[in-house]
């Protein structure tokens, strides 16, 4: 249980640093919404590896180019995800990108990241 809060913690710390580009980027730099949920994506999935890497599953074994390996194709899985779901709830319920992109991100930072992270890019 403690890893699972700890990856938890490390996914709220890393979607701070996404929201504050995508809402930054959208909102005073006029990027479209998907382009910057992208870019903020980016900037998110760096910071939650290293704090993944180093804190929640101290995982530092000299094993860093297979873990990012592993993390850059589960992270292709998080963007394509996470731009679907922001852009059907954005386009279809007509929500605000902000919303959309919250409630994408729980679901996926519960279900999704925590698992394939647990599994697959740190085991």
């Amino acid at each position: 249980m403690r890893v699972f809060i700890r990856v938890q913690v490390a996914s709220i710390l890393g979607s701070a640093a996404d929201y504050a580009a995508t809402i930054l980027l959208t909102e005073i730099f006029r990027c479209p919404y998907l382009i910057s949920n992208f870019l903020g994506n980016i900037l998110g999935g760096t910071a939650q590896f290293n704090l993944c890497r180093h804190w929640a599953f101290k995982n530092v074994e000299g094993r860093m180019p297979v873990q990012a390996t592993r993390f850059i194709i589960a992270f292709a899985g998080n963007l394509v995800l996470s731009a679907a779901g922001i852009y059907l709830m954005t386009r279809f319920l007509g929500l605000n990108y902000i919303v959309s992109k919250t409630i994408t991100s729980i679901g996926l930072g519960v279900s999704y990241n925590y698992w394939i992270q647990k599994k697959y890019v740190f085991a």
